[in-house]
């Protein structure tokens, strides 16, 4: 019920908020990179690499979903037929 309420919580947010946080997730996640590096370095090889891949792969799809609604957000502005106000 949780996750079927957060689905339509995003839903509900406008593309360019969408936009918005998965730009700030990009960019938390990229910053936090070398920190990782130090918090896993207790961790034995096999749990270090496993903790890194998860965040790579996190990153990835983070940036693949950015590209969807940029591409989306495009495809919506450029079929937009709402007025726009005058200078």
């Amino acid at each position: 019920m949780l996750r079927t309420l957060r689905i339509l919580n995003l839903s509900m947010l406008t593309l360019d908020h969408r936009i918005d946080r998965a730009q700030r997730l990009i960019r938390r996640l990229e910053a936090d990179a070398p920190l990782l590096d130090k918090r896993v370095a207790v961790l034995s090889p096999e749990h270090q690499r496993s903790a890194k891949d998860f965040a790579r792969r996190l990153t990835a799809h983070a940036r693949v979903e950015l590209e969807k609604l940029l591409q989306e957000e495009s495809i919506w502005d450029h079929n937009d037929a709402t007025p726009q106000a005058a200078d």
